[in-house]
């Protein structure tokens, strides 16, 4: 999450109520959002009678001001110390024409401070707020509380949990997802339409697998950077004694060729054709540099899952942590509300938690050959809680639709190769049914923090995408 991002504040007013509680509440709400490490973007006191918002014409002072900082605002929060007028606030929000996420927050009234000059009734002015809104077809985010104290601590939570949310819509609407290679012949099962993608401002920026492979090769095995590739690769996992030095730097020249092609299209999450053709032509497997990227924040999905990508960069937006790709692969005996995620694996190193093998994958190493299949990871994950996304672009009804849901990985022993984690989840077979009727691919992304209710929120109101959540 972006703690340098910034915030738009409306401070509501309604001319009725004492001026002194508008003012002490955008004094509160300023020191708040500042104190948290964010912008505070808000207009300059004296450019209304109170400090705050309430006629027509502070509403297009305020929208003008939010306009000639449109850049610096990824969302904006209404705070209303007392009733607050909600003509203002409408009109501020559809003159700015920002387009973001909107927080509104309605402060507590004191129960031994309910005097004509003291009372706020913000209890009931955020209802007149949240009803413009919607006749103006504004979407919007409610607090946890319908009314709340700025300076309580739990507002502060809000605040912080609002901009996980502004980091996913923002980061979703400008979104550019490298596909290097193309779809394995055999998986029709990620199919992906870009032109659904790119409705709501995801790019998908290709590449041919050839240009990867034929950059890598031209690289020396002894340049200064593969020797530091290597090195980096040898300390990011165990490495078996079998494997050659060559081997790791033929995965170490694979990682510098695509970890450049990601810069230099500004490219924040992949997908890769990972098998068989990287194997068959170049000599060792894309999972580690998938690996390394997602463990640094550039999710990467295996067998070119550009809807994958897209979920896990949404999952490392909302929770700050790296995502595994991984597959609903396993039933754990008969318990129906366990099963067993699996893949190859590309899944980042602080996923499992715990120290991580790199290998051969066994399934494909067993059919093309181990000698050329070098650069899995294999673990398996600790114990924890964690959060499922997957979304999927639905061509028949010309939609994004997906499913999310929370789980806990467990310390259930299974032996399997690859990256492992054994999960339970309440409701699983409901669960599967739905995936089975609604089509979704087997593949979902999982990350180690509870953060449902962030992609929920930025999901569903403001990108507008179907969306099942699993209780």
């Amino acid at each position: 999450m972006d703690k340098s991002m910034g915030f738009g504040l409306i401070v509501a007013n309604r001319g009725v109520f004492n001026r002194k509680l508008a003012q002490e509440g955008r004094a509160k709400i300023v020191g708040c959002v500042k104190g948290l490490g964010y912008d505070a973007i808000v207009l300059p006191e004296s450019a209304t009678p109170s400090g705050a918002v309430e006629t027509l014409n502070d509403a297009q002072k305020c929208a003008a001001f939010f306009r000639q900082n449109r850049e610096k605002i990824k969302g904006v929060i209404v705070t209303l110390p007392n009733f607050g007028d909600e003509i203002g606030v409408a009109n501020a929000l559809q003159l700015a024409k920002l387009d973001v996420p909107v927080l509104v927050h309605a402060e507590d009234d004191d129960l031994n401070q309910l005097t004509v000059d003291s009372r706020r009734d913000a209890f009931c002015g955020k209802f007149a707020i949240c009803n413009n809104l919607r006749q103006y077809g504004i979407p919007f985010t409610d607090t946890a509380f319908h009314t709340m104290k700025v300076d309580g601590g739990q507002f502060g939570k809000e605040v912080d949990k609002f901009a996980r949310i502004c980091s996913v819509v923002d980061g979703l609407r400008n979104l550019r997802v490298g596909a290097i290679g193309t779809r394995p012949a055999a998986f029709q099962t990620m199919r992906t339409s870009e032109k659904l993608l790119q409705r709501y401002g995801i790019t998908v920026v290709p590449v041919d697998l050839s240009e990867i492979i034929a950059a890598a090769e031209a690289l020396g095995d002894g340049s200064a950077e593969v020797k530091s590739k290597s090195d980096e690769i040898r300390a990011y996992g165990k490495i078996p004694a079998r494997i050659g030095e060559d081997k790791i730097a033929r995965v170490a020249k694979l990682a510098l060729v695509v970890e450049r092609w990601i810069k230099e299209n500004d490219v924040q999450a992949a997908a890769i054709q990972c098998w068989s053709s990287v194997q068959m032509n170049y000599g060792c497997s894309a999972c580690i540099p998938m690996s390394m990227l997602s463990e640094r924040l550039i999710p990467c999905a295996c067998e070119m899952d550009v809807s994958g990508a897209v979920a896990s960069f949404a999952l490392t937006l909302a929770s700050g942590k790296p995502v595994g790709l991984l597959e609903w692969n396993n039933n754990y005996g008969d318990d129906r509300d366990k099963c067993v995620l699996q893949h190859c694996s590309n899944v980042p190193r602080s996923f499992v938690g715990k120290g991580i093998e790199l290998v051969e994958p066994s399934v494909l190493g067993n059919s093309l050959g181990m000698d050329k299949c070098f650069g899995a990871v294999k673990g398996k994950a600790a114990a924890g809680p964690f959060t499922y996304f997957r979304v999927s672009t639905d061509d028949s009804q010309a939609k994004i639709h997906g499913y999310l849901g929370e789980g806990e990985l467990t310390d259930d022993p299974f032996e399997m190769e690859g990256g492992i984690a054994v999960c339970r989840t309440p409701r699983l077979q409901a669960l599967m049914k739905h995936l089975c009727k609604e089509g979704f691919e087997h593949h979902v992304s999982v990350v180690r923090s509870l953060c449902a209710d962030v992609i929920k929120e930025a999901v569903e109101t403001y990108l507008g995408w179907d969306l099942y959540v699993h209780e």
